[in-house]
Formats: C-alpha cells, structure tokens, sequence
C-alpha cells in the first residue's frame, strides 16, 4: 500500500530528489514550499501534489492541514536554509538579533511547528526525518546554531514518539552540489576546498541525501532513532 509522504521544502535541490525518489517508489508524496511557481512545476514532474506553505506560520500551517490526508506516513523536514546569505551584515543589536531569530525560525522552529502540527496525524510505525548540516558540528553562525538544536530537540522527539512506533532522526549533509544553498556566491576557490575536505574526492548530490532519508524512512530503519546520519564524504568522520 502507497504510504503518503510530506517532503517540506520539496520544489528544488535536496527537497526535490527526496520528494521524487518517494515518487519514483509510488508514494503518495506531498510537496510544500513558498514560491508557487517552482514548486508546482516541482510537483508536476513528479507527479506530486504542491501545497503553498510557510512552515514558520502556525496559520500556515494551520491551512496546511486541511490539504493533507488524515494519516502521514513519513514527515521530511527540509524546509530552510542559511538565511544570512538573504541579508547584510547587522549592522546594529536589534538587525543581529532578527538575523539571528531569522535562521532559528527557518531551520529549527519551522520543524517543530510543522511535526508538532501533524503530531497527531502520524502513523504508527512511520518516520520524521530532518535534513540538519555539517554545520552544526563545524560552526556556521547562527545556521550552525539552528542545526545544531534541530538535532538536539530530536533527541526528545524521538522519546516522544517512540510508543507509537515512530522513528525521529536527522540527516546532516555537508557540501551537496547542485542546489540553491550557496544563492550563486560559492567562488571556485571555495568550492575545491570543499571537496578536498571530503575522503571521497567529491561533492555530494541531492540523491545521496535522498538515499539516506528513504533508509530512515524504510522497514530496515525501525530501530533506529534519535540519531544523527552524516552525509558528507567523510569531511567530518565520527566514531
């Protein structure tokens, strides 16, 4: 049977593969976003249903609810990104400060409003799996900071949705080409440091990060949860 699947953010790079492998599986795959354009033809491609959504907005998401089905099978929190690459430096306390609330809300309150949204309408034995960084162990300012707490507060979700079967975890990617990330400001330079950080020799794809996310949303993962699965290249190992 189809399981219906909620990709956030799924009309370009990592999003978009996540949404379009689910797809390719025949999933009953739902994709949100805030430009309307993009990500119907998103959705058209694949054959997904678009659903305009600012998932920092309870009334958003609020609305949100009322075009999916009663029961989600996996929830993908990808919704985000660096929003310091959509403004100047602060160039006082009260600009820092919203700065700073700004990749806070995009990263991390954005999921917890989302998951605790749909909190109810998850089914037994699904999975919620939240796209984090590389960031969040190596830095990156507020992104980093943001990253960092999405990872922590799952370690609570998973508690709390543990009785019911449900998995909560992150997938953390480092370098991933072909995506919006970097808004066309990544210089040659700084992208062949990347890539020489990684073990493998190469950046990572939207796929790569796709893979991860349906294992953690596959029968194969039901045991695990409350992890963090590094998608990097090795760039930053663990043991």
């Amino acid at each position: 049977m189809a399981r219906n699947v909620l990709v956030t953010g799924g009309g370009t790079g990592i999003g978009y593969a996540i949404a379009q492998h689910f797809a390719e599986q025949g999933e009953t795959v739902f994709v949100t976003g805030r430009r309307t354009g993009p990500l119907k033809e998103a959705a058209d491609r694949i054959g997904a249903r678009a659903v305009v959504c600012d998932h920092t907005d309870p009334e958003a998401l609020a609305r949100l609810l009322t075009e999916l089905p009663e029961s989600v099978d996996v929830l993908v929190n990808n919704a985000g990104g660096n929003t310091d690459f959509d403004t100047g430096a602060a160039s006082d306390l009260a600009s820092y400060a919203r700065d700073f609330r700004a990749n806070l809300d995009a990263n991390l309150v954005s999921a917890a409003l989302t998951t605790k949204a749909l909190e109810e309408r998850l089914a037994a034995g699904g999975a919620v799996v939240h796209i984090g960084s590389i960031a969040g162990n190596r830095g990156g300012g507020s992104y980093g900071a943001a990253k960092a707490g999405l990872a922590t507060w799952n370690i609570d979700l998973a508690g709390a949705l543990g009785a019911r079967g449900i998995t909560a975890n992150v997938v953390a990617p480092g370098y991933i080409a072909d995506t919006e990330f970097f808004r066309d400001r990544l210089t040659d330079e700084r992208r062949t440091q990347l890539v020489t950080e990684t073990a493998v020799g190469r950046p990572g794809s939207p796929a790569d990060v796709a893979g991860a996310v349906a294992f953690l949303a596959s029968p194969a993962a039901r045991h695990i949860t409350g992890q963090v699965l590094h998608v990097n290249g090795g760039a930053h190992p663990t043991r």
